[in-house]
């Protein structure tokens, strides 16, 4: 809806703090176990991880705090989700200076995407992406791919990679060339996305419609179901039967499906 694209917090901070916490240390998992050896390379992989999403969740919260005068929790694990994705593509091609680096852009690009570019192009407040998933993920991904090539150290590369001779643009040699391949990988990936989404979403709208009704969304498509996430005590349920019924193939008479929190029996 509307109001959603405009502003759309989460229902929980607490818990949003919670699940924050279980990603990055999953993120420190699954970056370190990528060389799938307890060695240098997942290591460096480990510790660029937290560096670079420690760096990231700090810039995030003091631009936060230069631009409107306060930190926002809410800002700083944005911060640290688009650090934990920029590193990702270097983890473990990088140094710690570098991942430094990495998390002061991906702490600082993205929120420029998200605050500022957000806000004021057109384009933006027509697509549901209220988890901002474009600037944590699109934007702060290609950023770091871009950073790998510029970035990525000789000694590391030679460890991991089976190409030889792989460096970032800043160790002079072909790293130029590999900041190329690097935007051209990106921009590949960008299109092939762009392309299996757009058949995906054809053939879905074929069987089903791509978004619900309007009057459906104001109650929440949990509350359409039957059942509601958070039915709290004296607001009553959001499901009218009038509105809401999922109706039989005949199209005349209504399924009767339990209310919201009744225990249905097998």
């Amino acid at each position: 809806m509307k109001k959603d694209r405009e502003r759309f917090p989460p229902n929980n901070v607490l818990l949003m703090l919670a699940g924050a916490g279980l990603l990055w240390l999953g993120w420190a998992g699954f970056n370190g176990g990528d060389p799938y050896a307890a060695n240098t390379d997942s290591s460096m992989a480990v510790l660029n991880t937290n560096i670079c999403a420690a760096t990231s969740l700090l810039v995030w919260t003091w631009l936060d705090v230069i631009f409107f005068k306060k930190p926002s929790v809410i800002g700083a694990v944005q911060g640290m989700i688009t650090g934990l994705v920029c590193i990702t593509p270097g983890a473990g091609l990088v140094q710690g200076w570098a991942a430094i680096a990495m998390g002061v852009m991906s702490g600082s690009v993205p929120w420029f995407t998200m605050m500022i570019v957000d806000k004021r192009w057109k384009l933006f407040p027509k697509i549901d992406d209220t988890l901002g998933v474009f600037h944590t993920h699109a934007v702060a991904g290609l950023l770091g791919g871009l950073l790998t090539g510029l970035f990525a150290e000789p000694q590391l590369c030679s460890m991991f990679l089976p190409v030889t001779n792989s460096r970032g643009g800043v160790y002079g040699g072909s790293g130029g060339v590999q900041i190329a391949k690097q935007l051209v990988g990106g921009l590949f990936i960008i299109g092939w996305n762009f392309l299996a989404t757009s058949i995906i979403c054809i053939v879905i709208k074929k069987v089903m419609p791509l978004r619900m009704p309007e009057d459906q969304l104001l109650i929440g498509d949990d509350a359409v179901h039957g059942e509601e996430a958070y039915a709290l005590w004296g607001d009553g349920e959001k499901y009218d039967v009038t509105k809401h019924e999922i109706f039989s193939d005949d199209n005349s008479q209504p399924r009767n499906y339990p209310s919201s929190g009744a225990t249905q029996v097998v």
